[in-house]
């Protein structure tokens, strides 16, 4: 890894019947190897599940049972897949969950996999970093950077919109090792990115839904955010208030 401009990537994504790595199945996988200049090689297909796709997965990405017959099984397909992504830094849209799917597939059908060991960028990590957009979903930072759409919620016209998507959030950082280094630190989260309280500056929570939360399995930038909050108000004498219920009359 050099000058982030020069390196190599490999984009990836995966559509799959649900989302619990363990237990779903991968029914699309697209991966793309690019540079800054350049996209240098794609590679794309469907995946014969061997099992129902719910209903409510077939409305997120359009893949319905009848064009999942007849197409390659997983494990036909995994070892070229895997030595093409190998050597190269991933990079994905909460790339994680693609990465578990793919080490749980491979563990699956006993075929040797590294996946999880390897260095990769998340795009949605590096949108918090950036803080400029107000939804950090792949679709948003689309719309945010006026990049063309690629047309359906599928994984090649995701991995196209996420390498572009890439190239902005990285333009200020010099070098890959740069940016990695950055990222192993937790990010403050400016609102709350998920559930009730979705779209709420943390400061703006009740106190009783944040020690829920931080006790949930999230992310660690949203785990970081909570906590940040809650030694915020215990210094500034917030929890007692809490538990007042004239405080504010």
């Amino acid at each position: 890894m050099g000058l982030i401009r020069k390196d190599r990537f490999v984009c990836l994504d995966c559509e799959s019947t649900g989302l619990e790595p363990s237990t779903d199945r991968i029914v699309e996988i697209a991966v793309a190897a690019f540079t800054f200049d350049e996209i240098l090689r794609r590679f794309e297909t469907l995946i014969d599940p061997e099992c129902s796709i719910p209903q409510t997965s077939q409305e997120i990405h359009k893949i319905t049972q009848e064009m999942v017959v007849g197409k390659p099984k997983i494990e036909m397909i995994l070892p070229d897949l895997l030595s093409m992504i190998h050597g190269h830094v991933l990079v994905g849209h909460g790339i994680g969950f693609d990465m578990a799917l793919i080490a749980a597939e491979a563990k699956r059908h006993s075929i040797p996999c590294r996946i999880e060991q390897m260095t990769y960028l998340d795009t949605l990590r590096m949108a918090r970093l950036y803080g400029e957009s107000p939804v950090n979903s792949l679709q948003h930072l689309r719309q945010h950077f006026n990049i063309e759409p690629e047309g359906a919620h599928r994984a090649m016209s995701d991995v196209i919109v996420n390498i572009e998507v890439f190239k902005y959030l990285a333009r200020s950082y010099q070098t890959t090792e740069e940016l990695l280094q950055i990222l192993q630190k937790p990010i403050r989260l400016k609102a709350m990115p998920l559930g009730k309280h979705k779209g709420r500056r943390f400061d703006e929570i009740p106190l009783e839904y944040l020690l829920w939360a931080e006790r949930k399995d999230f992310d660690q930038d949203l785990l970081y955010s909570i906590r940040y909050e809650l030694k915020n108000r215990k210094r500034g004498g917030g929890f007692e208030q809490a538990g007042n219920p004239f405080a504010t009359l």
